[in-house]
């Protein structure tokens, strides 16, 4: 991905959570996959939402701030994120490799070579209603597991790993070069062990000496009601295994809301139209119409005018994190003009118009209905 991620979103560096939140979700609207067929609308929805998972977050955001994209990728992530001092130094040599006076010295992991698990990312499609109401949803997982037979060492049953004789067991070899501008050091990971400071010998067949074996695993989680595009949810060490022991990394749930044929929605609100008759529409009426809870009655006041938003309060999306209180639903009111009227129908809408063209000054059926409905 290449681009700065405050120009993605379109967003100044100091801008608050909330500007770059409301950015993302305008943003990931208009190009979200199943709305925008262009053919970079993906591509371009994928860079929204990684500079959204970056800047959302204040510490990742920092990094961001001072390292670029080094700072929240690759290697430079897992030594920030973790707190991993291994991984700190890690960085920090890389940076810096090469260079005198660095004096970092030989860093070895800890725990025999072991490491955090990565984190792992699943896009999850919900229904409209599935969004607003939330629930419990079965997930299938494919992600690293801790290998049963050997218990993650890597080793074959009945054996153990060794200290590498190359690095020590460090993990990590250092190279001294003299020059005349002074003596240079460069630390890198032991190429005979992969910086695990072990060897393993006799390798688990289970799992081939890695440790970790690739399963499917399936899990429920639960969606908190009021959910919407974008939403995503930590599933704490769901992630990867970790390398020898290591703790398992988390996995990370992004929703996004299926567009729903009769319902729209801004915010908490929930959006909707009906078509009503003239008459009806003169005349005032009580229908039933639908809504997220089921059918509810509404009342259309006598006379309503086209394009009338009527609205039916706390019938709307709840509050993520507070499903007591909720928007409302606004229903738009649409009129329809019949085209063609049969004798009768015509002759009442005359005398109507009669009536009515008496204390105008008008008399004409069209003057009539123009005076009914007036935009």
């Amino acid at each position: 991905m290449s681009g700065d991620y405050y120009e993605i979103l379109g967003v100044s560096r100091n801008a608050k959570k909330e500007e770059i939140k409301r950015a993302y979700r305008r943003l990931a609207r208009q190009y979200h996959p199943d709305i925008n067929k262009e053919s970079a609308a993906e591509e371009r929805f994928k860079e929204i939402n990684r500079a959204y998972e970056v800047l959302s977050e204040p510490e990742t955001r920092a990094r961001y701030d001072q390292f670029g994209e080094a700072g929240v990728s690759g290697a430079g992530a897992a030594g920030f994120d973790h707190g991993d001092i291994g991984g700190f130094a890690d960085i920090f040599e890389t940076i810096f490799s090469g260079f005198g006076g660095v004096g970092t010295g030989t860093t070895r992991r800890g725990g025999g070579g072991s490491s955090r698990g990565d984190d792992l990312r699943l896009d999850l499609k919900l229904g409209f209603s599935e969004a607003i109401f939330g629930g419990e949803k079965e997930i299938h997982i494919p992600h690293l597991e801790t290998c049963q037979v050997c218990n993650g060492s890597g080793a074959k049953p009945g054996t153990v790993p060794r200290s590498c004789p190359t690095c020590d067991g460090q993990g990590q070899v250092r190279r001294a070069t003299r020059t005349p501008f002074g003596s240079f050091a460069q630390v890198s990971g032991c190429p005979t062990c992969n910086g695990s400071g072990e060897v393993i010998e006799e390798k688990c067949e289970a799992c081939g000496g890695s440790g970790r074996k690739q399963e499917t695993k399936k899990l429920k989680i639960t969606i908190p009601a009021g959910v919407d595009n974008g939403t995503r949810l930590r599933v704490a060490k769901e992630g990867d295994a970790g390398k020898r022991g290591g703790t398992s990394g988390d996995l990370y749930v992004y929703l996004f809301v299926e567009a729903d044929k009769e319902f729209t929605r801004e915010g908490m609100n929930i959006h909707s139209e009906i078509t009503i008759s003239y008459l009806q529409a003169i005349l005032g009426c009580t229908l039933k119409i639908n809504t997220v809870d089921g059918l509810q009655d509404l009342k259309i006041p006598a006379g309503v005018q086209p394009n009338t938003e009527l609205m039916l309060e706390d019938l709307g999306v709840p509050k993520l994190g507070n499903s007591s209180i909720r928007g409302d639903h606004l229903i738009t009111v649409k009129i329809s003009i019949p085209t063609r009227i049969n004798t009768e129908e015509r002759e009442l809408l005359e005398q109507l118009a009669h009536i009515k063209g008496k204390s105008h000054g008008k008399g004409s059926l069209e003057s009539f209905l123009g005076s009914l409905f007036h935009k």
